[in-house]
């Protein structure tokens, strides 16, 4: 195994964030992180700019400043902005009921369900009941053709269940109804791509 470095920027005023998050590479904690960035701005400066470790379980390759990491949830909020994007536009309504872009939608009592309560976790489409394997969570058509069919686990509007799973399918398969174009096309023409961000919803194999 290499030796582990931590490398970027940490001004001394914020030398206990970089004490914090060298730790996490001790040995002493059983080598509880294998590689890691960490980054924070003030008043839109970037004042700290951290990474350290390995980009691979083997510990044969090391993290980099641009290594590409899974966000998971994060991309949640970029999907919503998306869609509020299109709300701008007047492409859509939050308030209209989602069959109007999506007709299929409509099976199992879910002709009230609204585009707000998609993107407010109130949909009552938390979980998937038919069972299904984990390979469907990588095709598209199945997994919205399984939210279509599904019967609410709550009356839409009455409760909260995080969207874990299932959040980037519903509001996607909206915007895709719309404009025609993937949830990942969308936002790398109509947001990173314009802002030179380096955030993806989608990537090659390659990157895996």
């Amino acid at each position: 195994m290499t030796e582990r470095r931590i490398e970027g920027e940490c001004p001394a005023r914020f030398a206990a964030v970089g004490d914090a998050f060298a730790a996490n590479f001790e040995e002493s904690r059983s080598l509880r992180e294998v590689g890691a960035s960490f980054a924070a701005t003030i008043d839109g400066e970037l004042v700290i700019d951290l990474w350290g470790g390995h980009a691979d379980a083997a510990r044969t390759r090391p993290w980099t400043r641009d290594t590409i990491v899974n966000v998971f949830s994060t991309t949640k909020a970029m999907t919503a902005l998306c869609a509020h994007m299109l709300v701008e536009r007047d492409e859509l309504d939050l308030d209209r009921p989602v069959v109007k872009y999506w007709p299929e939608f409509a099976q199992a009592g879910k002709d009230r369900v609204t585009t707000r309560h998609l993107l407010s976790h109130t949909a009552g489409l938390a979980g998937i009941r038919t069972p299904l394997r984990p390979e469907a969570l990588c095709d598209w058509k199945v997994m919205t053709d399984a939210l279509a069919a599904e019967t609410p686990w709550w009356p839409a509007g009455t409760a909260n269940g995080y969207h874990a799973l299932t959040y980037g399918y519903l509001v996607g398969e909206v915007l895709r109804r719309i404009t025609g174009k993937t949830l990942g096309t969308f936002f790398r023409e109509e947001v990173a791509g314009p802002l030179g961000a380096d955030f993806h919803i989608g990537l090659a194999p390659s990157v895996d």
